[in-house]
């Protein structure tokens, strides 16, 4: 928001942690530090222009079972003063892309949407491929704008808690952008249908990505409904996995809450093999949740060069919220506890202490159960982070089954870090001249600032100026910027701010206001297809029909889109059509589809989509057999894991689809399940294939299903009489 001429805000100032933390097994202590900037970053990654050394050589790393020095930098020196720590997080980061979760891809040319009280919708363009998917949302009382918490997944996270606290929940579901049950030369999702199928990048990258890509949409919105500035995320196992990279990925999110997330999670690698959770290679197996890169390091991770204290760390200071399970051992939650203090080290150092928390002092073991003693820290640190309403510290509560010990972990200790004594701001810059505008970019250039406390000009911020919050469009180490992905035929005020190595900002020059282009002569979009329905339903095919578009200038043509299941799955491009018909063919026998039928003109505007028409194709046939096989992946005193349930084609022939039955012992209930479409009649169980993964040749296997299920205490029965047909 622009405030007279000079609109300077002064930022806060890091000062140096007074009170060092002890930690106390089982008991509630409070991580106190002195005041400590934890509000969001403006930008998705604050270090993208720092330089440094090349990365290592995977084949020349060391192996060391201690853990990387948070500190030390990739040339060797240790940070003094916590201004360093920006580019020393950008080469953790960098590290883990490349050995750990795969790249995360800097935001696309072009991510446009919408924000509702009922939904987000995200559509995404670059190198000339496409692909989009939606959210929905929950508000809280109020009238807005409110905070947000994104919910991966579904399960496990308290909702209720959430909005009650006065957040909006955005319920995101990651198999729309990254899916399960794919191979790795395979992968499939929106975010695979822009970089690849054969991107190396695994499913938790993939995953934040689609995050980030709906907080551009909510940054690019009116600002009316959900805030920019103030956003969450959680999620409970593979999805408190995603949760946790999310957060640690992105700087913008202000709050991040990871639940019982596991290995590939969390707990430090290193420590796994020792503690019996599920092993990496396992968890690298399951499913591609890891980058591929990671393949090499299973049976090997002293030889990474990171590990995920470092993961911790690069969320300081920011709010952080690990919440665990020390009833289940293949969770690893003593090594997430060591993962969480090692971490916790970085942010002291940066004077935030007071803004982290571990919580596994909890007596219910089941696994993803909404639980009463995290209720109340779970609402402090959204009234802390989220709704700027409250200060509630920090505090570590480790339970005495699964506590870790930093000192056994590392030969490193927590450095002093001092202010680099730096407290003047640059000069403001001068005003930007916009130049080379189209209908969807422009080139801004300015006069440069010049440093005034010694610490040295380290780049700009680049602001549009836009109701209460201005959205930062990015960072420029230059006295240019180019921006890409605008809105023809709209106008934009965008003025740019200094910093320095100390992290100060100088004022915002003066504005430069434009307006982009029309496209072309012609700026109306048709109007949009309606009465989309489908008929004459096949196991393979469909037809569909709309009642036509109309334009000023005449519709040339039609976009069918696609999407897999009842709900969640992106749509994405199945084909074109000249008139108001299409029929689909190569479909997946007993699988639901919906469809959605755009118009183009012949300036290529693009209306509004239609109607949904939702179709399930007929069972095909089958002259194949198939066994099913349930390995048990975890359990605990009052539930369990199946995980992976294997079905395999045991004829010559291929089948198009397989269906499972099985049996419940008594009192035992499904709480959830993954890669598969289930129903429950009493105690028989029945979990048909979905869309990716009913087809199977002679001999071959999926291995993605599973599902959870919760039972009385002590009983140790599982299920029975498993089916395949």
């Amino acid at each position: 928001m622009i405030i007279g001429l000079t609109r300077f805000k002064i930022p806060s100032r890091v000062v140096a942690l007074a009170v060092a933390a002890t930690l106390s097994i089982a008991g509630a202590v409070t991580v106190a530090s002195a005041e400590a900037t934890a509000a969001a970053a403006g930008v998705e990654n604050e270090g993208a222009d720092c330089t440094g050394p090349g990365l290592p050589d995977a084949g020349s790393l060391p192996t060391d079972s201690r853990l990387p020095d948070p500190f030390r930098k990739l040339d060797g020196t240790r940070i003094s003063t916590r201004s360093e720590w920006r580019c020393r997080r950008e080469e953790t980061k960098r590290l883990a892309e490349r050995f750990v979760y795969g790249e995360k891809p800097v935001k696309p040319a072009s991510v446009t949407g919408t924000v509702s009280r009922t939904n987000i919708t995200v559509n995404v363009n670059h190198n000339g491929r496409s692909s989009n998917f939606s959210a929905s949302v929950s508000l809280p009382s109020g009238s807005g704008p409110f905070p947000a918490v994104v919910v991966l997944g579904g399960f496990g996270a308290d909702t209720a808690a959430i909005r009650a606290a006065g957040a909006a929940v955005i319920s995101y579901d990651p198999y729309a952008v990254g899916r399960e049950g794919t191979p790795r030369n395979n992968k499939q999702g929106a975010f695979y249908s822009v970089y690849g199928s054969s991107s190396g990048t695994g499913l938790l990258m993939a995953w934040a990505w689609g995050v980030s890509r709906i907080i551009d949409v909510i940054e690019q919105s009116d600002g009316s409904v959900l805030r920019a500035d103030a956003t969450g995320v959680t999620g409970c196992s593979r999805f408190g996995k995603g949760a946790f990279v999310v957060g640690a990925f992105d700087q913008r999110i202000a709050l991040t809450m990871p639940i019982e997330s596991g290995s590939a999670g969390v707990p430090i690698f290193r420590g796994i093999p020792g503690e019996g959770a599920q092993s990496l290679s396992s968890a690298y197996g399951e499913q591609p949740w890891l980058g591929d890169a990671f393949g090499s390091f299973t049976g090997s991770p002293a030889r990474l060069p990171v590990d995920t204290h470092q993961m911790v760390a690069m969320v300081a200071p920011r709010g952080l919220f690990v919440m665990d399970n020390p009833h289940i051992a293949n969770l690893g939650p003593r090594s997430a506890s060591v993962a969480t203090l090692g971490g916790a080290e970085v942010y002291k150092a940066l004077g935030a202490g007071e803004n982290i928390t571990y919580w596994s002092d909890v007596q219910d073991g089941s696994h993803c159960a909404n639980r009463s003693e995290w209720r109340t820290p779970l609402q402090q640190n959204i009234q802390k982070f989220l709704l700027k309403t409250g200060n509630a510290p920090g505090a570590i509560r480790i339970s005495s089954r699964a506590s870790g010990n930093l000192s056994e972990w590392r030969d490193w200790q927590t450095p002093a870090l001092g202010d680099s004594g730096d407290t003047t701001p640059p000069s403001t810059p001068g005003t930007p001249v916009a130049s080379g505008v189209t209908a969807t970019g422009a080139t801004l250039s300015w006069t440069a600032s010049t440093d005034q406390g010694g610490s040295g000009l380290a780049g700009y911020n680049v602001h549009r100026e836009q109701g209460e919050t201005d959205p930062q469009l990015g960072q420029s180490a230059t006295t240019s910027f180019t921006l890409t992905g605008l809105t023809a035929n709209t106008q934009y005020q965008v003025y740019v701010r200094a910093r320095d190595g100390a992290g100060n900002l100088s004022g915002a020059s003066q504005p430069v206001t434009f307006t982009t282009t029309g496209g072309g002569g012609d700026t109306s979009p048709p109007t949009a297809p309606a009465g989309l329905t489908a008929s004459g339903t096949t196991s393979t095919g469909t037809t569909l029909s709309w009642t036509a578009s109309t334009d000023d200038t005449g519709v040339t043509g039609y976009d069918i889109l696609r999407a897999p299941g009842a709900s969640g799955g992106a749509f994405t491009q199945a084909g074109t059509s000249a008139t108001s018909s299409f029929g689909d063919t190569g479909l997946t026998p007993n699988t639901t589809y919906r469809y959605q039928v755009r118009a183009r003109d012949a300036a290529g505007n693009t209306s509004p989509v239609s109607n949904t028409a939702q179709v399930t194709t007929q069972p095909g046939t089958s002259t194949g057999a198939c066994a099913a096989v349930a390995t048990v992946q975890t359990q605990w005193g009052n539930g369990y894991v199946i995980q992976p349930l294997t079905v395999t084609n045991t004829g010559t022939s291929a089948i198009t689809g397989w269906t499972v039955t099985f049996t419940l012992p008594a009192g035992h209930t499904l709480t959830g399940s993954w890669n598969g479409t289930t129903t429950v009649s009493g105690q028989t169980v029945t979990i048909r294939n979905v869309g990716h993964n009913g087809a199977l040749a002679p001999g071959a296997a999926t291995s993605g299903v599973g599902f959870q299920v919760s039972r009385p205490n002590g009983n140790t029965s599982l299920p029975s009489g498993y089916t395949c047909a």
